[in-house]
């Protein structure tokens, strides 16, 4: 048996989570939440089983989710963290200039950052993610520390929302105003 590169499915069990999580809200009608899809080029086709078995991304992806909540325009993205540092090169910049658009307009970025060393689960406002983003292009540090995280972020489990950011959300519109 051949070995595979699990790289690809980094964040997977975040996400899993994440989408569990926002098919309640849409069933509770709170949210209507998308995962936005990677798109891709298929170069090659297995033709027995008609699955694709080499392809490319055609462009760079955005964010991972998109949607809105009680009229709130949201979008964020999914990035786990093994260790107590999280390497800023894990967000990229057409990803941090889409946030800070998305933000001009009106919707609300963020980014929820899993510790899975630690088990916690945080949702780091665009403001937290873009002051990390610019010390690192005035030269400073190109990551950020479990110990920066301002640990009031934290997202709990609630029932069957079990990355339940909605309370986080709240906390975020209500230190806008």
């Amino acid at each position: 048996m051949g070995t595979w590169n699990s790289r690809g499915l980094r964040g997977s069990t975040l996400e899993e989570l994440i989408n569990r999580t926002n098919d309640s809200y849409r069933e509770k009608k709170l949210a209507l939440i998308q995962k936005v899809p990677t798109p891709i080029t298929p170069i090659a086709i297995d033709k027995e089983s008609r699955h694709i078995t080499l392809a490319y991304f055609e462009q760079k992806s955005t964010v991972d989710y998109i949607g809105a909540v009680q009229g709130i325009p949201i979008c964020f993205d999914a990035k786990e963290c093994a260790a107590s540092t999280f390497p800023l090169q894990n967000i990229h910049p057409h990803q941090i200039a889409f946030m800070k658009e998305f933000e001009e307009q009106g919707g609300v970025s963020f980014i929820i950052l899993s510790f899975t060393q630690k088990n916690e689960i945080y949702y780091l406002p665009f403001a937290e993610v873009s002051r990390f983003w610019e010390r690192m292009e005035n030269g400073g540090r190109k990551s950020f520390t479990y110990e920066e995280v301002d640990k009031s972020w934290r997202i709990r489990s609630h029932r069957e929302q079990f990355v339940h950011y909605l309370e986080q959300l709240q906390m975020d519109l209500e230190r806008r105003d």
